[in-house]
């Protein structure tokens, strides 16, 4: 496995004038900051890409739970994912939880008319959701976006209840059970993730149904994330981007997620949030600025409180 290095100026990029590649996503906006389109634009970023967000609706939550999701119209969606494209070149397309089945169509439909774009989509965890609505957008998902998926990205438990859902072994399917199932609706390759193992470790495994192409163990964080899924799959999208090869790339997005997760923070009352940017904080063992400088004459200045006058 191979330990992910932040990239240095310039940035990781797609092409010989030094432009960043451009990742496509399309997600939910997520006012905690823990998944959605923030994760994806500071994890692209992070990694040496530049996001186009497309915005499909709207998460209530915090970062301890989802309370709802309202979806943006279909209409709007296409709007702004066909504006962005007929001006830049995008390299990778990323989907995310995008609120309902009308916008999985429209994204479908915007995917099968540039067919030379890999497309990286992750399906989170939609166990807080209403369960007719769960089975519609899955079923609208399989249907439509799925025989468009370059890489399917999901924890194993997920893609295990919702692709093998009549699973009747004793044992659980492996990742080559669930890329099985994935590539008979047109998905070449599954990355697993949070595969148990013992001693509290997990695997995360990339796969098609004929091998196991490479995997990476963890040891488990004592604590409860929000976002590790978006991080991930944004990682990979933007490492592809850049024009790594599917396996290298893996395990980079990898390398990297655990980078986020060792140094997460709790923001809220709630769960932990990856630090997307780990690297770009201090050095606990930096030496203190030296007294001996000028101090900074706006140094100390308090921002007043709003007080609004009716």
């Amino acid at each position: 496995m191979t330990t992910f290095t932040p990239p240095e100026s310039p940035l990781l990029t797609s092409d010989e004038e030094g432009t960043p590649a451009c990742v496509m996503v399309f997600n939910g906006s997520d006012p905690s900051g823990a998944g959605g389109l923030g994760a994806d634009i500071t994890t692209i970023a992070s990694v040496g890409g530049h996001a186009l967000p497309v915005v499909t609706g709207a998460y209530i939550r915090d970062t301890a739970e989802i309370f709802d999701h309202a979806a943006f119209d279909d209409e709007v969606v296409t709007e702004q994912a066909r504006t962005a494209l007929e001006d830049m070149p995008v390299q990778v397309i990323k989907v995310g939880f995008v609120g309902d089945p009308e916008n999985i169509s429209a994204i479908a439909s915007i995917s099968a008319d540039y067919p030379d774009i890999p497309l990286v989509a992750y399906m989170p965890n939609l166990s807080w959701w209403e369960e007719d609505r769960i089975d519609s957008y899955l079923d609208a998902f399989a249907e439509l976006l799925l025989p468009q998926t370059s890489v399917l990205v999901g924890n194993h438990s997920t893609l295990w209840r919702w692709l093998l859902p009549d699973w009747s072994h004793e044992r659980s399917p492996t990742a080559r059970d669930i890329a099985a199932a994935a590539s008979e609706k047109g998905v070449p390759y599954t990355l697993v993730t949070g595969i148990p193992l013992p001693d509290q470790h997990v695997d995360n495994v990339l796969a098609s149904p004929q091998t196991t192409l490479g995997h990476v163990q963890f040891e488990l964080f004592d604590a409860v994330f929000a976002g590790a899924g978006d991080t991930l799959s944004a990682a990979l999208a933007a490492l592809l981007a850049t024009g790594m090869d599917l396996g290298e790339a893996t395990s980079e997005a990898l390398s990297y997620l655990d980078r986020c997760l060792d140094s997460g923070f709790r923001p809220g009352m709630g769960h932990v949030v990856p630090d997307r940017l780990f690297w770009a904080q201090p050095e606990d063992d930096e030496e203190d600025d030296d007294p001996t400088e000028p101090s900074d004459p706006l140094a100390g200045f308090v921002i007043p409180p709003h007080d609004t006058k009716h």
